[in-house]
């Protein structure tokens, strides 16, 4: 399957049962976590490798699902990345159509959406890279952030409960978070860093006091090193 591929209303289903199943880890992402999760990925202010980012997915360092064979956890991994994918091309091409998966509740007869554990998720993507993210908070744009933070940060100030605790104020927040994540995304755009690439030496470093490679009889550090200095 094409990566590019948006999840079918099986795949979906599929991908959410596994992540709830046994064989996963306790504290593995749930799947409106997770999409806040690869939300902050795919919108920060730096480009974060699978390598990297996957791992988390599952909770704690080194946990990991029990697979019963490689090939579940292959078509596991690529619906994950097909997940991640759908978020990337909806903020490349139609950021302002982009709906976070939040859960619903059904209030007093009225049905209030909850977007507790999406902050969570993209809180947990903030925490991949905190330094990076402190641009914002320092800029015109804080304001957007504000309703991620009061639903998704560790900790609040007591204060700012009232806000939370509320349902329908909960709600409100959670139609905030929907229409400030274009401006979030706006705001990184021009900013973001790509991923950081480890070069491999193909060929061993040449010392200072070494022969020049050049083939000049000369030490490199009175040859080509010179030149480089």
């Amino acid at each position: 399957m094409q990566l590019d591929q948006p999840l079918s209303e099986k795949e979906f289903d599929d991908l959410d049962n596994f992540l709830l199943s046994d064989r996963c880890p306790d504290d593995a992402m749930t799947m409106d976590t997770l999409h806040g999760y690869l939300t902050a990925i795919a919108i920060g202010p730096e480009t974060i490798m699978p390598a990297e980012w996957l791992p988390r997915v599952w909770g704690e360092e080194d946990a990991a699902p029990k697979w019963k064979n490689p090939k579940e956890e292959e078509r596991i991994v690529n619906l994950i990345m097909r997940f991640m994918n759908e978020v990337l091309v909806t903020f490349e091409v139609a950021p302002k159509e982009f709906e976070p998966l939040y859960v619903e509740h059904d209030i007093g007869g009225e049905t209030l959406i909850d977007a507790e554990a999406w902050c969570w998720g993209f809180w947990e993507g903030m925490e991949l890279r905190p330094g990076s993210w402190g641009e914002i908070w320092d800029s015109e744009a804080a304001p957007l952030m504000r309703p991620i933070y009061l639903l998704g940060a560790d900790e609040i100030e007591e204060s700012e409960l009232a806000e939370v605790e509320d349902p329908k104020k909960a709600h409100k927040l959670a139609l905030d978070i929907e229409a400030n994540l274009p401006g979030i995304h706006r705001f990184w755009l021009p900013r973001r860093k790509a991923a950081v690439e480890t070069v491999r030496r193909d060929e061993p470093k040449v010392g200072r006091n070494d022969d020049c490679p050049c083939g000049s009889g000369k030490k490199y550090k009175k040859c080509c090193g010179a030149n480089e200095a």
